[in-house]
């Protein structure tokens, strides 16, 4: 399994923004999903953004979560 961490989203978020890009919604796969919501800090946030697992949100980020396992990527406003 590839190594998913919260570190390496941030990480992503920040090239976009650095790129003056704005991220749009955060596709994550199911299982890379799963890794995510280990992390202490990501799970309250995801959590506490909304009542309904389909309009979550991380760091005012929509995220989409798919079925590819491990996909992990940011997609931009066009």
């Amino acid at each position: 399994m590839p190594n998913i961490n919260v570190k390496k989203l941030d990480k992503l978020i920040g090239d976009m923004v650095s790129k003056n890009q704005t991220p749009e919604k955060i596709l994550i796969g199911y299982k890379a999903y799963g890794e995510l919501m280990k992390d202490r800090k990501f799970f309250e946030e995801v959590v506490g953004s909304a009542m309904e697992p389909n309009k979550r949100k991380y760091k005012k980020i929509k995220i989409r979560i798919t079925q590819d396992d491990n996909q992990l990527e940011v997609k931009c406003l066009t």
